[in-house]
Protein backbone atom coordinates (compact mmCIF):
# COMPACT_ATOMS: atom_id res chain seq x y z
CA UNK A 1 0.00 0.00 0.00
CA UNK A 2 1.07 3.29 -1.12
CA UNK A 3 1.98 5.86 1.43
CA UNK A 4 -0.57 8.08 0.31
CA UNK A 5 -3.50 5.41 0.59
CA UNK A 6 -1.44 4.31 4.39
CA UNK A 7 -2.35 7.92 5.20
CA UNK A 8 -6.34 8.09 3.70
CA UNK A 9 -6.34 4.92 5.65
CA UNK A 10 -5.65 6.29 8.68
CA UNK A 11 -7.14 9.44 8.54
CA UNK A 12 -10.62 7.83 7.78
CA UNK A 13 -9.98 5.50 10.73
CA UNK A 14 -9.47 8.24 12.76
CA UNK A 15 -12.14 10.43 11.55
CA UNK A 16 -14.80 7.24 12.33
CA UNK A 17 -12.88 7.00 15.69
CA UNK A 18 -14.08 11.04 16.50
CA UNK A 19 -18.05 10.16 15.62
CA UNK A 20 -17.66 7.19 18.13
CA UNK A 21 -16.47 9.54 20.63
CA UNK A 22 -18.72 12.50 20.46
CA UNK A 23 -22.05 10.37 19.87
CA UNK A 24 -21.70 7.95 22.74
CA UNK A 25 -23.11 9.87 25.14
CA UNK A 26 -25.62 11.77 22.98
CA UNK A 27 -29.53 10.65 23.75
CA UNK A 28 -32.67 10.50 21.26
CA UNK A 29 -33.68 13.56 23.06
CA UNK A 30 -30.16 15.68 22.64
CA UNK A 31 -29.88 14.30 19.01
CA UNK A 32 -33.24 15.31 17.92
CA UNK A 33 -33.05 18.53 19.88
CA UNK A 34 -33.02 21.53 17.62
CA UNK A 35 -31.14 24.39 19.35
CA UNK A 36 -32.61 27.64 19.26
CA UNK A 37 -31.91 30.20 16.92
CA UNK A 38 -32.45 28.19 13.69
CA UNK A 39 -30.03 25.35 14.17
CA UNK A 40 -30.29 21.90 12.90
CA UNK A 41 -30.11 19.19 15.33
CA UNK A 42 -27.38 16.80 15.38
CA UNK A 43 -29.52 14.25 13.89
CA UNK A 44 -29.52 15.45 10.40
CA UNK A 45 -26.17 16.13 10.09
CA UNK A 46 -25.10 12.64 11.67
CA UNK A 47 -28.18 10.65 8.88
CA UNK A 48 -26.52 12.95 6.65
CA UNK A 49 -23.17 12.26 6.88
CA UNK A 50 -23.80 8.49 7.41
CA UNK A 51 -25.85 8.02 4.64
CA UNK A 52 -23.45 9.55 1.74
CA UNK A 53 -20.72 7.67 3.28
CA UNK A 54 -22.45 4.09 3.04
CA UNK A 55 -24.22 5.70 -0.30
CA UNK A 56 -20.98 6.59 -2.08
CA UNK A 57 -18.70 3.90 -0.83
CA UNK A 58 -21.03 0.70 -1.11
CA UNK A 59 -23.42 1.71 -4.36
CA UNK A 60 -21.68 4.34 -5.79
CA UNK A 61 -17.86 2.95 -6.42
CA UNK A 62 -18.27 -0.86 -5.51
CA UNK A 63 -21.85 -1.26 -7.03
CA UNK A 64 -23.02 -2.79 -3.77
CA UNK A 65 -26.39 -2.33 -1.50
CA UNK A 66 -25.94 -0.08 1.01
CA UNK A 67 -25.91 -1.12 4.27
CA UNK A 68 -28.30 1.19 4.84
CA UNK A 69 -30.98 -1.12 2.84
CA UNK A 70 -29.19 -4.35 2.84
CA UNK A 71 -29.63 -4.65 6.65
CA UNK A 72 -33.22 -3.02 6.32
CA UNK A 73 -32.47 0.23 8.75
CA UNK A 74 -34.61 2.39 6.62
CA UNK A 75 -37.78 0.20 8.14
CA UNK A 76 -36.17 0.41 11.43
CA UNK A 77 -36.02 4.36 11.49
CA UNK A 78 -39.00 5.00 9.21
CA UNK A 79 -36.76 6.94 7.04
CA UNK A 80 -36.93 7.04 3.26
CA UNK A 81 -34.51 3.97 1.62
CA UNK A 82 -32.62 5.56 -0.59
CA UNK A 83 -32.61 9.39 0.09
CA UNK A 84 -29.42 10.97 2.54
CA UNK A 85 -30.45 14.68 2.76
CA UNK A 86 -28.98 16.08 -0.31
CA UNK A 87 -31.06 18.47 -1.80
CA UNK A 88 -33.33 19.03 1.70
CA UNK A 89 -35.14 22.23 2.17
CA UNK A 90 -34.12 23.91 5.62
CA UNK A 91 -37.55 22.21 6.91
CA UNK A 92 -36.81 18.48 6.17
CA UNK A 93 -33.99 19.17 7.79
CA UNK A 94 -34.89 20.79 10.67
CA UNK A 95 -37.56 18.14 10.69
CA UNK A 96 -35.72 14.91 10.81
CA UNK A 97 -35.74 12.87 13.67
CA UNK A 98 -33.35 9.52 14.72
CA UNK A 99 -35.34 7.67 17.27
CA UNK A 100 -32.75 5.31 18.55
CA UNK A 101 -29.28 6.88 18.66
CA UNK A 102 -28.04 2.86 20.21
CA UNK A 103 -29.81 1.51 16.88
CA UNK A 104 -28.22 4.15 14.86
CA UNK A 105 -24.57 3.84 16.13
CA UNK A 106 -24.75 -0.10 15.29
CA UNK A 107 -25.69 1.51 11.94
CA UNK A 108 -23.02 4.26 11.67
CA UNK A 109 -20.47 1.06 13.13
CA UNK A 110 -21.56 -1.08 10.31
CA UNK A 111 -20.58 1.37 7.73
CA UNK A 112 -17.20 2.88 9.25
CA UNK A 113 -16.40 -1.51 9.19
CA UNK A 114 -17.23 -1.46 5.69
CA UNK A 115 -15.54 1.60 4.67
CA UNK A 116 -12.49 0.98 6.23
CA UNK A 117 -12.40 -2.92 4.53
CA UNK A 118 -12.25 -1.28 1.28
CA UNK A 119 -10.07 1.26 1.93
CA UNK A 120 -7.54 -1.35 3.29
CA UNK A 121 -7.86 -3.37 0.43
CA UNK A 122 -7.35 -0.26 -2.30
CA UNK A 123 -4.74 0.03 -5.00
CA UNK A 124 -3.14 2.48 -7.36
CA UNK A 125 -5.25 0.81 -9.97
CA UNK A 126 -8.94 0.93 -8.16
CA UNK A 127 -7.98 4.62 -6.59
CA UNK A 128 -7.35 6.24 -10.60
CA UNK A 129 -10.56 4.06 -11.88
CA UNK A 130 -12.99 7.15 -12.69
CA UNK A 131 -16.69 7.04 -11.55
CA UNK A 132 -19.70 9.63 -11.21
CA UNK A 133 -20.95 10.86 -8.35
CA UNK A 134 -24.34 13.11 -8.94
CA UNK A 135 -24.73 15.53 -8.26
CA UNK A 136 -20.30 16.52 -8.46
CA UNK A 137 -19.21 14.68 -11.83
CA UNK A 138 -17.23 12.69 -12.45
CA UNK A 139 -13.80 11.99 -10.46
CA UNK A 140 -11.28 9.62 -9.74
CA UNK A 141 -11.86 7.37 -6.18
CA UNK A 142 -9.44 8.56 -4.64
CA UNK A 143 -10.84 11.80 -5.13
CA UNK A 144 -13.74 10.58 -3.80
CA UNK A 145 -13.00 9.09 -0.91
CA UNK A 146 -10.69 12.15 -0.05
CA UNK A 147 -13.20 14.62 -0.70
CA UNK A 148 -16.62 13.00 -0.21
CA UNK A 149 -15.40 10.88 3.12
CA UNK A 150 -13.03 12.65 4.87
CA UNK A 151 -13.47 16.15 3.61
CA UNK A 152 -17.54 16.04 3.82
CA UNK A 153 -17.28 13.83 7.21
CA UNK A 154 -15.04 15.68 9.12
CA UNK A 155 -17.15 19.26 7.74
CA UNK A 156 -20.54 17.40 9.88
CA UNK A 157 -18.18 16.12 12.74
CA UNK A 158 -17.48 19.90 13.19
CA UNK A 159 -21.13 20.43 12.99
CA UNK A 160 -22.01 17.67 15.58
CA UNK A 161 -19.90 18.81 17.77
CA UNK A 162 -21.10 22.53 17.36
CA UNK A 163 -24.72 20.66 17.93
CA UNK A 164 -24.15 18.79 20.74
CA UNK A 165 -22.61 21.79 22.59
CA UNK A 166 -25.72 23.79 22.50
CA UNK A 167 -27.71 20.31 24.06
CA UNK A 168 -25.53 19.29 26.12
CA UNK A 169 -23.40 19.51 28.57
CA UNK A 170 -19.41 18.92 26.31
CA UNK A 171 -19.90 18.61 22.66
CA UNK A 172 -16.26 17.67 21.33
CA UNK A 173 -15.15 14.33 20.65
CA UNK A 174 -11.71 15.15 21.94
CA UNK A 175 -12.82 16.91 25.11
Amino acid sequence: MSELLKYLAGEIRGMHGLYDRVLVDVTDEQANKVPDGGHQNLAFSLWHYVRTEDNVVQFVIQRKPTVWMRDGWDAKFGLDSKSQGTGFSDDEALNLRINGMADFRQYMADVFRATEAYVAALGDEECARRITVKPLGEMSILQCMSGMVMTHGYRHLGEIEFAKGLVAAKGGATI
